[in-house]
């Protein structure tokens, strides 16, 4: 009698990969009348249709020996940790308001280190104006994680999703890219004032914070949009930084955004008037949808090693 075939592995979850693993478990999520926007976005959205405000929610963690070294200074990673999440609110052209802190730590570790990622909390929570109104803490067997849950606001009508582009919208992104490894992830600033200044002044079709990297996030946003991308400018690099580290070091904490094309002069005019210190560069533009089977543009920058990936490597 034959014996029956052998089953293959369980997939893991670096077989899937961190964008294939997410939409797996958001299938069939329960969402309420009230969600105007789910899982995918930088934020989620709730609100009546009616309401001149809606409210964000954002949670965000960081974890030792993955968004930060043993040896840090956590002053450092504590402004870091609060200021990751501040950037999805931005994200979305909003305004941060609560967080709640959740800490779990090794019972051994100093309590003076503890103080230092607070003080480095309470800095980050007085510059952007968030109230930390409680948390959870608990004893951890292996290294330092925290976990901020943050909850902000937007108008009704400011509120920018990724899913909004359309093909021919020009493609900006603020700041300089790549480096993160140098220690910029620890110390960038969350760009809150420049999106509620663009989001006031300007129909953003789409926006997100680039936190894995251009050539992990831009992908996102077209696909979010169903729109196909080129990238045809030079990136925004750092100075020492190459065009590979630009699109994919990740941890920028910058904007990226899409908008139509009669809106650039104006857009790129007003900005260097407004923040004379921060560069603001057109790279691309999104698309229609390219065909599975069409080749990649021979003059843009080749996306398919993507940026970070939880799964899939480490910083």
């Amino acid at each position: 009698m034959p014996r029956p075939a052998r089953s293959s592995s369980p997939a893991t979850l670096r077989d899937l990969g961190e964008n294939a693993l997410v939409q797996r478990l958001i299938r069939r999520l329960p969402l309420g009348a009230s969600v105007r926007v789910g899982p995918g976005d930088d934020c989620a959205v709730t609100g009546s249709a009616r309401q001149p405000r809606w409210q964000l929610l954002k949670t965000d963690a960081v974890l030792e020996g993955i968004h930060f070294l043993p040896e840090e200074d956590l002053k450092r990673v504590g402004w870091k940790a609060l200021c990751r999440a501040i950037s999805d609110i931005a994200a979305m052209g909003g305004m941060p308001e609560h967080a709640l802190i959740t800490v779990a730590a090794a019972s051994t570790l100093e309590v003076e280190r503890l103080e230092h990622l607070y003080q480095g909390l309470r800095r980050a929570a007085r510059r952007f104006g968030v109230s930390v109104v409680g948390g959870e803490t608990a004893r951890s067997p292996g290294p330092l994680f925290i976990n901020v849950a943050l909850t902000g606001w937007v108008e009704r009508g400011r509120c920018i999703l990724r899913s909004g582009g359309r093909p021919g919208d020009l493609l900006y992104v603020t700041g300089k890219l790549g480096g993160s490894i140098a220690g910029k992830h620890l110390d960038f600033m969350p760009r809150l004032a420049e999106a509620r200044w663009l989001t006031a002044n300007f129909p953003l079709h789409a926006m997100m914070d680039l936190s894995d990297g251009l050539g992990a996030d831009l992908p996102r946003l077209a696909a979010a949009s169903r729109c196909g991308y080129e990238i045809d400018a030079p990136l925004p690099a750092h100075k020492g930084q190459t065009p590979e580290n630009a699109l994919h070091d990740g941890e920028d904490y910058e904007l990226l955004f899409a908008l139509a094309p009669r809106h650039g002069a104006r857009l790129e005019k007003t900005w260097r008037n407004q923040f004379p210190r921060l560069p603001l560069s057109r790279i691309g533009r999104l698309t229609q949808p390219p065909p599975r089977s069409a080749p990649h543009p021979k003059d843009s920058p080749d996306l398919s090693r993507h940026g970070f990936d939880h799964f899939a490597q480490s910083r």
